[in-house]
Order: structure tokens, then C-alpha cells, then sequence
């Protein structure tokens, strides 16, 4: 369904206008696509409306006069047979031509194909129909005409109509139409008048109530950043992963990867978690594990098919990490006991593939890299040619052992000390292996398989999240692969190095530097990283981002919502992640001092494994930094709260709640809330000025009570 415009005697299409994009309120799943040519002006909306099982898409199309004397303009929807994905997108659904083999115009409503159409609510002038022999509409409306054939089959499916709306058009006023696009069933005559006070009123209604639900679902955590782009971006992946869901299946796409991969699923639920919405992620879990297969093995990837058996072995793994993942967030002790078959399966299953690199034949000096890891497989698309040996799989599985040993000790099963031996003795060789990988290769860097020591920054970072492996990796080898990503980063951001194009998974590298305690180069990549939302205004990353915009290759799906969650992952790893290794929560390690410099941030009910956080930070006197911690739900972690801000000079004095700390002021550790911290360059006494008080302080919530 296409827009044309007729305006002073010249049709505008798509390509004569300046069109821009947007998303209602910068983040809601509404976008709005705006042309401009001249004193013309077209705005079109889209939202989707009802309810499972009877949903339907709204589209409302507002024609506004900028000019200074009254037109009359005319609106044309066309009815072509393209799909929106063209050719280029060939995966799963080829894009391209979409067969039209009739075309019905009956009142308000078109049928294409019998079953297929839309109901437009305001009654079109003019409709009709052609063929593909008789020319294509748009020809049609070349000329100002529209075909008057009401019905028009055509067997080479490549019918076309059109509808066409007269407007008069006051200057600087505009007039609406709108249509509904039912997703279930054949279009039906509209229940409300054809008049456009009628269809406003109703369609604002629809619009309303939409924007209502997802504007409360977004709410669950506030951020607040000077940067409003980022938070924007952040809100809208979380509504881009429910759009893309099918029924409780979580998938990275609609068209291209409408499939489940529990990697994809993993990784996705981990960031919904700390963005409050646990019951997707439920929902997905109680649908998956049915598929487990007998021997524990979790598949790789559900579609309606079924289970697909393709051996990923970083599968079994990543469904351990799910379920535990869930209960850190939930403390839901028995959904984690219901779910317990499925992890000691799964854990089972990679204690089978691990066996098959501990026999005499793996323990020679030659198979040192191969020893204690999992067997081939090409989970990694990278080695789909030939399976490797991809730590890919044996960071996820490390993740998987941990947290089978972690679930044994929640719900006290006799298996626990058997899962930690698994845990530390799998561990243990995959470290040697590393070492040994990167000796018979003689690198420097951490490999991305052990077969060819090849360089894999974003594959690595999943080392550091989730397995967090950080601090047992081969000393020096982490800093060294980031190094060398950093170098290969800069070289092409600055145009040092030509590209052709990339693919957006790179968004992990920014958590990983944020671990890395690399903040500047973590808002560094994250600023050039945004420039690739295509549109900017819709907030979203394809798959593969081509340094022409224009070129006709394949992008996967757009949007891409593992690639967007690997986004929201590395930015509130800037705000607030957990460190396993001291069991302690980092605050702040990836904020800026460009965040600072203009109103400071706030985080309100971040979700972390010990509950909601809540601070604010802003800059003090003489670039110090205040960060304010507020009272919460927050179970204190072990390790306690580590505040971690940008610090502009090299000393500081150091209090917390007024009073003097010592020790290594670039991180200060609190064990209650709430808490002021204060950096202050030397000079007077501290105290918090009125000026440096969070305009509206957070307030704590009532506690809640615990069984």
C-alpha cells in the first residue's frame, strides 16, 4: 500500500520528497514517516492495534498545507504487487514481487487476493483496478487517472489499484484519512462513519490507547541521560523484542530470522530481566524446554517444525543460563525447581561432549589446544563452512557448568558437589587450552577457535558476559584482543581502513570495554555505533550495516533484536553490572564525564541479580562528582556497591555521607543504603551545596516484605 500525492498538477512519490523518520516520543513502537516537497507535506503513522489472534495495523495518512492559499490536493493509495523487503533480502521469505491475482474494490473495503486487504475508513472519491497487461496504476496516476474496473483478476499476479481522496486544503491546516490492515482475517465494511471527524476520533482513540500500554511497559526502569538518544534507543528495543515475539518465542527477527535460537533467546531475556519484564521471559522458558531432546541436548533452534537438530553445542549451556538467570532476577525458587530436570539434563549432556576431548588421543602435547573442550560444531557462523573447536561454545558451556553447580546449591540437590568438580575441572582445561591455543599459534590475543587462532573480539566477549571468565583468562591476553579490536576499530572509524560493512553484534565490545574499565573508548564506539541505526529516527540496527546505505545487499532483519539487545546489554553495563568474581554491584563504570557536564543521569529501579538500584550522579565543584544512592529494595550484594565515576584530576578527598574515606578513590564501596558520595578536589571543608542536590531526589520505595 503506497502514498502518492497529486498537488499543482505534479505527482509526488517517495522519491521526490524529503522524508524523514521518527518514532512516537522518540521510543514508543509507533513510527511516523514524514514527506516533504515543497509547501506539501505527508505524514504517515503506524500502529498495531487489538489483540492477539484479532490484531490489525492502523495507518493514518495526514496531508498538511505549509503553503499560504487554499489547493486542492489529492491523496492516492496504491495497491502494487511488491512486498517492503526487495530482493535483496533473500533469507527464509524472499523479498521481491508479491502476486496480486485479483483485486477487489467493494465500498470502504479492498480484498486482494479473497482473503487479504484492508478497510479504508473514509470513503475514497474514485477506485479501481488493472492489470499488468493494461499497465501498472502508477501510470495511471502519471496522468491523473485511476482504472475503473471494480474487480480486476489477473493471473500473471501483478495486478494493481488505487484509491484516490480529494482534499481541500485551507493553508497551513490538513485533513486525515485512515485505514486498517486486519492481520488475521479477510477485511470487513468499518463500523463507524466515513466523515473524517469520525475516523480522527476514532483512530486517535486506537492511537491513545496503544501508546498508553506501551508507554507503562517502557516505565518499569527510568534513565535518564543528557544524551536522550541513547535512553530512546534503549526503550525501543525492549518493544522491538514483544513486536518481534511469535506467540511466547522470542525471535531476533519477523521475515528473515523468524525462528528461536536459544542463543538469540538467552541473551535477549538477560536484557528484558534488567529492564523489569520477567514474564516474556517466562513465557519463553515454559516453551522451550518441552523441546530439550532425551539425551539433554537443548536444541539450537525451535520453529514450527519443530526441533532442529543441527549440532550447535552452545545451545545446552545457554539453557542452563536461562533458567538460572531467571531466578537471580526473580528469586522464583520453584519455577528454578520444576526446571531442575531440564539443567541437570542439559549439564549431563555437556559433560558427554566434554568427555569426547579427555580420551588418550586428546591428552598428546600436539591436541593440547583440543583437550577438555567440546567438540566441533558452527554455532559460530563463522565456522559454518567447517565446525571448529569455537570457545564460543566452551565460554557458554563454562557459563552453563557454573550455573548448574549455582541452582544445586539454591535448591540443595546431591548433585552440587559433583556439577562444581565439572565446573572447575572444565574450566580449568579450557584455560589450558587457551594458553596452548595461543602458543601453536603464536598470538598474542585470545583466539576465536583453538583450530586457527583466529581474531574474534566480539565472539571473545562473551568471556567476559555472561560467562565473566574475566579474571582466570591467560594474563594479559584479554587486554591485549581488546587492544588489537580498539586499533581495528579507530582504523576504521577514522578511515584509515576502507569497509564494506559490519555487523552491529560488534555492540558487545562496548560492555566488554566497560569491564575492561575502558570508559572512554566504551562512549567512543557507543557514539559511532549509533550512527548506524538505519533510520536513526526508528532506533534499531539490521543485522549487517553496509558503509552504503544504499546498497542493494542483504541486511537481515531491521529490526534486529538480538543485535538491539546486545545494545541495551553493553549500555546499562555503563550504568550498573555485576561482577561476579567478588560478588559485588558496579555502578557508573561506563558513565561519562559528557553525561555529567550538562544535567547529570538518573537510574531509577535498574534490575540487577540483588534487586532494583536507584541513584543519580552529577558533577561537583571543580569537576567533582556527587552520586547519590537511594534507599531500595536492593539486596545488599556480598561484595557491597561499587561506585565507579569519571574523575577529571588525579586526587580527590573522598566522603561518603559526610565523612572522610581513604583507599583508592576511583572506586568507593558502600554496604548501606541510601548514601551520598562526594568527590572533591583538595580545598574546604565538604558539604553538600543546595545546588548539587538532585532536583527531584529519589524516593525510596516501601520495603517490600520477603517470605
Amino acid at each position: 500500500i503506497e502514498p502518492f500525492v497529486r498537488s499543482s498538477g505534479r505527482l509526488i512519490t517517495w522519491n521526490d520528497a524529503t522524508v524523514t523518520a521518527a518514532l512516537r516520543e522518540g521510543q514508543l513502537p509507533v513510527p511516523v514517516v514524514e514527506w516533504k516537497s515543497g509547501d506539501v507535506r505527508l505524514t504517515v503513522t503506524a500502529c498495531g492495534v487489538g489483540v492477539p489472534g484479532r490484531s490489525a495495523m492502523l495507518v493514518r495518512y495526514k496531508l498538511t498545507n505549509d503553503g499560504d492559499s487554499t489547493r486542492i490536493d489529492t491523496l492516492a493509495l496504491a495497491v502494487r504487487p511488491l512486498q517492503v523487503d526487495p530482493p535483496s533480502q533473500f533469507l527464509n521469505a524472499p523479498g521481491g514481487a508479491a502476486d496480486i491475482h485479483e483485486i477487489v474494490f467493494d465500498g470502504r473495503v479492498v480484498r486482494v487476493n479473497g482473503t487479504q486487504g484492508f478497510s479504508t475508513l473514509a470513503s475514497p472519491a474514485v477506485s479501481g483496478a488493472s492489470s499488468f497487461d493494461q499497465g501498472d496504476v502508477s501510470e495511471y496516476l502519471a496522468t491523473a487517472r485511476v482504472p475503473l474496473a471494480a474487480r480486476m483478476p489477473d493471473a500473471s499476479g501483478m495486478a494493481s489499484g488505487a484509491l484516490l481522496y480529494p482534499l481541500l486544503i485551507a493553508p497551513h491546516a490538513a485533513h486525515e484519512i485512515a485505514i486498517l490492515v486486519p492481520f488475521h482475517e479477510a477485511p470487513s465494511e468499518p463500523l463507524i462513519g466515513a466523515d473524517e471527524a469520525s475516523v480522527v476520533r476514532y483512530a486517535d482513540e486506537l492511537q491513545r490507547g496503544v501508546e498508553a500500554r506501551w508507554r507503562a511497559r517502557q516505565a518499569r526502569v527510568t534513565v535518564t541521560l543528557p544524551d536522550s538518544d541513547v535512553v530512546h534507543a534503549l526503550k525501543a528495543q525492549l518493544a522491538y523484542v514483544l513486536i518481534n515475539r511469535n506467540g511466547a518465542a522470542i525471535q531476533p527477527g519477523t521475515r528473515s530470522y523468524a525462528r528461536s535460537w536459544i542463543r538469540d533467546g538467552c541473551l535477549t531475556s538477560s536484557a528484558l530481566l534488567r529492564l523489569g519484564e520477567t514474564q516474556a521471559v517466562r513465557e519463553f522458558i515454559d516453551w522451550f524446554v518441552p523441546h530439550q531432546y532425551a539425551n539433554g541436548k537443548a536444541p539450537c533452534c525451535v520453529d514450527a517444525r519443530g526441533a532442529d537438530p543441527t549440532p550447535e553445542h552452545d545451545s545446552s549451556g545457554e539453557l542452563i543460563y536461562l533458567i538460572a538467570e531467571y531466578y537471580r532476577y526473580t528469586g522464583d525458587r520453584a519455577f528454578a525447581e520444576t526446571n531442575w530436570s531440564h539443567v541437570l539434563a542439559a549439564a549431563g549432556y555437556l559433560d558427554t561432549l566434554r568427555a569426547q576431548r579427555l580420551t588418550a588421543e586428546w591428552s598428546t602435547p600436539a591436541n593440547a589446544p583440543f583437550h577438555g573442550l567440546l567438540p566441533p560444531s558452527i554455532s559460530h557462523e563463522g565456522y559454518s563452512a567447517k565446525p571448529m573447536h569455537s570457545y564460543w561454545d566452551d565460554f557458554f558451556a563454562l557459563r552453563g557448568f557454573k550455573d548448574a553447580a549455582f541452582l544445586a546449591g539454591v535448591l540443595g540437590k546431591p548433585e552440587q558437589a559433583a556439577l562444581e568438580r565439572d565446573r572447575d575441572a572444565f574450566q580449568h582445561d579450557l584455560v589450558a587450552s587457551l594458553e596452548a591455543a595461543m602458543a601453536a599459534k603464536h598470538i598474542d590475543y585470545l583466539p576465536g577457535c583453538a583450530d586457527l587462532g583466529d581474531f574474534d573480539a566480539t565472539s571473545t566477549s562473551i568471556g567476559l558476559s555472561p560467562a565473566d571468565a574475566a579474571g582466570v583468562l591467560p594474563t594479559g591476553a584479554l587486554e591485549r584482543t581488546y587492544e588489537k579490536y580498539w586499533a581495528n576499530f579507530t582504523a576504521r572509524k577514522g578511515g584509515r581502513e576502507p569497509w564494506e560493512a559490519y555487523t552491529p553484534y560488534e555492540w558487545r565490545n562496548v560492555g566488554a570495554m566497560v569491564r575492561l574499565g575502558w570508559r572512554d573508548r566504551a562512549y567512543e564506539a557507543l557514539q559511532w555505533f549509533m550512527n548506524d541505526r538505519r533510520p536513526k529516527g526508528f532506533q534499531h540496527w539490521a543485522e549487517v550495516v553496509w558503509n552504503d546505505p544504499r546498497a542493494a545487499r542483504f541486511i537481515g532483519d531491521m529490526p534486529h533484536t538480538w543485535v538491539g539487545t546486545d545494545y541495551v546489554r553493553s549500555v546499562l553495563d555503563m550504568l550498573a553490572y555485576e561482577r561476579e568474581s567478588d560478588s559485588t554491584l558496579v555502578l557508573a563504570a561506563g558513565v561519562t564525564n559528557a553525561w555529567l557536564a550538562d544535567s547529570g543521569i538518573v537510574v531509577k529501579d535498574l534490575r540487577t541479580r540483588w534487586g532494583p538500584v536507584s541513584y543519580t550522579m552529577t558533577a561537583g565543584p571543580a569537576g567533582g562528582v556527587i552520586a547519590t544512592l537511594a534507599a531500595s529494595d536492593l539486596r545488599m550484594p556480598p561484595g557491597g556497591v561499587t561506585v565507579a565515576p569519571p574523575l577529571q584530576l588525579a586526587a580527590w578527598r573522598v566522603y561518603v555521607d559526610g565523612k572522610p574515606q581513604s583507599g583508592d578513590p576511583a572506586s568507593v564501596t558502600v554496604r548501606s543504603l541510601p548514601a551520598v558520595i562526594e568527590w572533591l578536589a583538595p580545598g574546604p571543608a565538604p558539604g553538600l551545596a543546595p545546588a548539587h542536590v538532585p532536583a527531584k531526589p529519589l524516593r525510596a520505595r516501601p520495603r517490600a516484605r520477603r517470605r
